[in-house]
Parts: C-alpha cells; structure tokens; sequence
C-alpha cells in the first residue's frame, strides 16, 4: 500500500542541497522512515538521480550493527562516496543508535566520539546531501538541533492527517471518519482489518514504545507506574483546562498518592518531548497577553489516546476537538486557546467580569482564525453559547465554528461561518470560504 505524504515529501524536495542535515523527526512508527527511503527516493529517481549515488542504511539492521560504532559508521559512509564530480544522497535511519565511544586518539582524556561528529563531518563534503532519521533517546529531542550548532534542518512528521488517511482508506469512505476518530492516524493502522489487530497493535505500540522510550531516556524505573496513571488521567481529560498542580491533587484524592507538582510537570515534559502530547496555552485576545495557568493538553494521535484507555471514553465531541487541534498545526498555525473576557451586570445589579473561551486562537503569518469545535448546536440556544464568545472579538479575522454534520458551509449574519468537521479536514481553502 502506497501512503503519499505530499506535504513532507514537498519539504524535503525544497530543502535539497541546502547545505544543512536534514532531521527527520517525530512520535515513533509515523512513517519518517518510509518518507525518506521510499518516498523520498523514488523521487530522487524520477529527477534522475541514479542508486548508485543514494546510500541508504539502517540501523536498526542487526546487518548493520557494526555501523553503531561512529568511527565504523563514518569510514563506510566515506567508502562509497568514490566520485567528487556527482552528489551522493545519504540517508541513515535510527542515527541515535550510534553509541558514543572513547576517541582512541586522545588516550588521556574522557573525550568522545558520537553520532553529532560523524554528520558534522560529512557535511562538510561538498557533494554530500545528509539526511536522518531517529525514533528515541536524543532524536526525540529538538535539542538535537542545538547539537548541530544551527547547522541541522528539522522536518517534523506527523501520523496521517484524515485527509491523507481519507485518500489511503481500503474501504468504504462513509465510514472513514468513524475508523479515524477511534483509530486515529498511525499509518500501519491502514492494514489492520480486524477491532482486535487494530487495538492490540496501539495498546502495544503505546506500551512498549512510548512509554518505553519516557523511562529508558529519563532514567525513571522506579515511577513507570506513575508515568501510567499519569498519561491515564490526561487522556481522560483531553480539551479540559488543567496543570500540573491540579494533577497532583486528583493523584492526592483519587489514586491516594502524593506526588508534587513539579515532578508532574518533568513528567509532562517527558511526554511532549517526546511528541506524544502537545501542551496549549491560553491567550487572552483582546488583553493580548498568555495566561501562564492552567493549560490544555491534546494527544498527537488521537487512536494512541483511545487505546490507552482502552477505548472505553469515546466521547466524540472531545476528540473531535483534538483532531482539530492536530489538523491546525499540521498546517503551520500557531494554536493557543483564546480568552474573551467582558463586563457586565449580574442579577442584582452588581459589576462582575466573565471569561468566555474560543477553543482556538490560530496564528500564521499576517493571518488568524478564531475556532469553536462545537460538534452539534441543535437549537438557538446551543448556537448562542457557541458564538458569545465569537461575537465578542471586534477584529476583521475569521471566525469559524467547525460541526460534525456535513452541512452546505454557510455564514451567519454576523459573518460567523460554519463548516463541517469532514470538509474542514478534506479541503485546505475551506476557511477562507
């Protein structure tokens, strides 16, 4: 099954021969590897770029352990590079399985050898293009960048967008929305047939994957248990405004365990350094400032999600909120929650002031969005709550409130659009209808 991802592989092309080491990163089993030596390099071929000037290796290849060593790795890249008047494309998969090693030639001092030297050192052969890619430990990091000293350029994946798992769907695309919301957008989820080879093979995935990759890099054996409960309860909580101290209070009340705040929020941090969650901050728009506390958290799958609950919250409403989310940022927004607050009278005449929530406040460019995920307003009232805090932001930028139905997109008379949650997906340009 051939899965095109045409807005990574347009990166890609654009960055070729640009002089920087392409990093290829983002949440395990996405498709970077497949991204780089099939797509990718099928592309490479089409503009006629022979294989023999593409040196591919995989790590992750018990033919290829030898290559771990960073003085073996770089000899054999070096070793196939036999002509200075063409450009060699060097792909390496899994480069943070390249262990580092005492530098043999300087006896005398703790000084090492690694991965960061080996590329540093094939990038400066003029007619090498590197390119790699890493699933844990170091190249879950954007710090991996800094190691390049500026010198790496990051291509963040991402699983499927439900536009691209629209297009791969083996079956009938009425019912690909319902697959993708429970299942979400890991590409092998595409070959599971069955309800028991898709879950087994998220609740595998997130289990010995990523919650494997957290403690083996942090070095936190003795809390996995924690690291469990705590992923359980965002999950159940996802689009809901929390932090960390509140966490630490529902571990005090509900798991009868006392952890602080601050190691809840390394934990966090954990999480999203390693692009299993994403944290979203709350700005308040017409003060035009953040508000430091509390935030909400969204999964980068939203199937990961389902599974580590064992798909028994599938509130529909809630993850739709979470696929838009994903869908924004994919595009290239910078996503907050909004804050609209007002003054009014109360009931006894007195001034009170009122918070109202946009669900997403999305920057690019010179552009913004402001978006409700409202699911279904089924009557005037519902269509009221939805569009308070819209009707409240006096500025010229869209305001959007996305549905689950699928709808002919239409717009108020306050030029409030509303669109369906599947054209929203499918179609780019709908926003700006």
């Amino acid at each position: 099954m051939v899965i095109e991802r045409p807005q990574y592989l347009g990166k890609l092309i654009e960055k070729r021969e640009n002089g920087f080491i392409k990093v290829i990163t983002g949440i395990r089993r996405c498709g970077k590897s497949y991204l780089l030596f099939n797509l990718f390099h099928d592309y490479l071929n089409s503009v006629h770029v022979d294989d023999k000037y593409i040196i591919e290796l995989a790590l992750d290849e018990i033919q290829n352990a030898k290559y771990r060593n960073p003085m073996e790795l770089d000899r054999y890249i070096r070793s196939q590079i036999t002509r200075n008047d063409y450009m060699y494309y060097v792909f390496i998969d899994e480069i943070q399985k390249v262990v580092e090693t005492k530098n043999p030639y300087l006896v005398d001092t703790a000084s090492s050898i690694g991965f960061v030297d080996v590329l540093l050192g094939l990038m400066k052969l003029k007619n090498v293009d590197l390119y790699v890619t890493g699933s844990n430990s170091k190249m879950l990091s954007s710090d991996i960048l800094t190691e390049f000293r500026d010198r790496g350029d990051e291509i963040r994946v991402n699983p499927l967008t439900y536009k691209e798992f629209h297009a791969a769907y083996y079956g009938d695309t009425r019912n690909a929305w319902s697959e993708y919301f429970t299942y979400g957008g890991m590409p092998v989820i595409l070959s599971r047939k069955s309800y028991e080879e898709k879950s087994k093979y998220l609740k595998d995935l997130f289990a010995k994957t990523y919650i494997a990759d957290v403690v083996e890099r942090n070095m936190i054996l003795n809390d996995k248990e924690v690291l469990e409960e705590l992923i359980n309860t965002v999950s159940s909580s996802i689009g809901s405004l929390t932090n960390p101290t509140r966490l630490a209070n529902t571990f005090q009340s509900v798991k009868k365990k006392k952890i602080s705040s601050a190691t809840i929020n390394t934990y966090l941090d954990y999480f999203i350094d390693a692009f299993v969650l994403h944290k979203s901050h709350r700005y308040n728009v017409k003060g035009n400032k953040y508000i430091d506390t509390p935030f909400k958290y969204y999964f980068t799958d939203v199937g990961l999600r389902n599974a580590q609950l064992n798909f028994r919250q599938q509130e529909e409403t809630h993850i739709m909120e979470n696929i838009i989310h994903n869908e924004l940022c994919i595009r290239g927004f910078n996503v907050d929650v909004g804050i609209v607050e007002y003054n009014h009278k109360d009931s006894e005449g007195k001034s009170k002031r009122t918070q109202l929530e946009v669900d997403f406040v999305a920057n690019r460019d010179s552009k913004r969005y402001y978006i409700q995920s409202a699911f279904s307003i089924a009557d005037e009232n519902k269509r009221r709550q939805e569009t308070n805090s819209l009707y409240r932001l006096n500025d010229s930028f869209r305001k959007i409130i996305v549905l689950k139905d699928n709808i002919i997109p239409w717009h108020d008379e306050k030029g409030v659009l509303y669109i369906g949650i599947e054209q929203f997906l499918l179609d780019d340009a709908a926003i700006d209808t």
